[in-house]
């Protein structure tokens, strides 16, 4: 598995890492002894990346990824969570130093360690990422060992760019994929001037870039591709990547026919991801453990040929560009 450093936290990370937002909720129920195998799938077949949150299953996730480094210490893993969907109301006044002492209390235990990778905020509201105060706090997380670097999770381009001209900013997660590619113009340039770690989240666009979904695909009623798809409980660029479904389901055939023998669609996104300049990790999710070990085996996959960038382009400026492009 290929390696790259994760931006200012001086960390060597695989280049795919591991989503465990399905670990421990809103994508229909994975039973503890499935999780737990899903975990060492995705490190036995190399992933040393783990990307977890403290509102997942409301810290199953993280206990989860707890036990995973207790029963593997020796791993070489880098796990980062994150912290602020807490907040309630999710207010910029909710982000002081007090509620992140206790957000990060929670993660310590519930991972059990004292002190964390990476702590990322959890797509605060736009005002906290500009304001001193919150970056003062997270300084003085790390100064105390509490945290060993901080970054940011964004929804939208402005978000990130405000955010990687940050000093001490070491990353920032940014959904990105081959439905997602505003990124491409000033976020990733910015971060790689910086030298600020690009994780790339929801690269499958919720599975659509599988290319397995049909109109009448469904899914189960505690799933987010259900509850979630006009933005009733979170940002709709979360579920399907913002992409209405139907549009999504047409364009992600056109992706799978350009799958080479050999491959999935689901490894040709996520080859398209990591050959993108400035991008540091990918962290796809896993029901399965089969699904971990094929999601690893992107990186062992050719970099895309210019023809299939090409097509891959063309696909997003036919039909996905104007339902995405200027919205995030």
């Amino acid at each position: 598995m290929e390696t790259r450093v994760l931006g200012r936290t001086a960390r060597p990370v695989s280049v795919i890492g591991l989503g465990c937002w399905q670990l421990g909720a809103d994508w229909g129920d994975v039973a503890e002894d499935q999780a737990s195998a899903i975990l060492d799938a995705a490190v036995d077949a190399g992933v040393t990346f783990l990307d977890t949150a403290d509102v997942y299953g409301d810290g199953r996730s993280e206990k989860l990824v707890g036990e995973l480094l207790r029963r593997r210490p020796d791993a070489g893993l880098t796990v980062a969570t994150k912290m602020g969907r807490r907040a309630n109301p999710h207010v910029p006044e909710a982000f002081t130093p007090d509620a992140f002492r206790a957000w990060n209390d929670r993660s310590r235990e519930n991972l059990g360690v004292d002190t964390l990778d990476l702590v990322q905020l959890h797509c605060p509201p736009t005002p906290v990422y500009s304001s001193d105060a919150v970056y003062d706090a997270l300084d003085a997380m790390v100064a105390e060992g509490r945290i060993a670097a901080y970054g940011v999770s964004v929804e939208t381009v402005d978000e990130a760019l405000t955010a990687i001209a940050r000093p001490n900013v070491a990353s920032v997660q940014i959904i990105f994929n081959a439905f997602r590619r505003k990124p491409l113009e000033e976020v990733l340039p910015a971060a790689a001037e910086a030298g600020v770690g690009i994780i790339a989240r929801v690269p499958l666009a919720s599975g659509l870039l599988t290319g397995k979904f049909g109109a009448s695909t469904t899914f189960a009623e505690n799933d987010h591709r259900t509850f979630n798809r006009q933005g009733e409980a979170f940002d709709v660029g979360e579920t399907f990547a913002g992409v209405p479904y139907e549009v999504g389901v047409a364009a992600a055939q056109e992706v799978a026919a350009l799958t080479p023998e050999g491959a999935t669609t689901a490894q040709l996104a996520l080859r398209w991801i990591i050959d993108q300049p400035g991008v540091t990790t990918v962290i796809p999710g896993a029901s399965r453990p089969e699904q971990a070990r094929a999601n690893a085996a992107a990186a062992d996959l050719a970099p895309l040929t210019e023809e299939q960038q090409a097509a891959l382009q063309r696909i997003y400026d036919e039909r996905i560009r104007v339902h995405v492009h200027g919205r995030w």
